[in-house]
């Protein structure tokens, strides 16, 4: 009985097979270059970008339709250019009345 106790490899092997699994598992979590951590950090990346290639597609849909509204309707045309950048037809003049503060 006092030789299983004092067997070296009795106790060893599992506190080696302990160690090379330890040292396996801190290697795929924080070392190896594929971690999950890195996984993670990727991901949320990637989810970010897609959220912001979404607000891109929306954006773009909504300046297509500007577009499209401008090139078909000479009205809301000749009205931007009015409104927006303060042109005028030859020979017109034009009153702004700006609001009392």
């Amino acid at each position: 009985m006092k030789t299983e106790y004092l067997n070296p490899l009795r106790w060893k092997r599992p506190v080696l097979v302990s160690v090379f699994l330890a040292f396996i598992v801190i290697w795929f979590l924080f070392i190896d270059t594929y971690s999950l951590l890195t996984r993670y950090q990727l991901e949320s990346r990637k989810d970010v970008l897609i959220e912001k290639t979404a607000e891109y597609n929306m954006m773009t849909q909504e300046l297509k339709e500007k577009i499209n509204a401008l090139e078909n309707n000479p009205h809301l045309l000749e009205k931007i250019a009015r409104e927006e950048y303060g042109m005028r037809k030859p020979g017109e003049t034009v009153y702004r009345i700006e609001p009392a503060e």
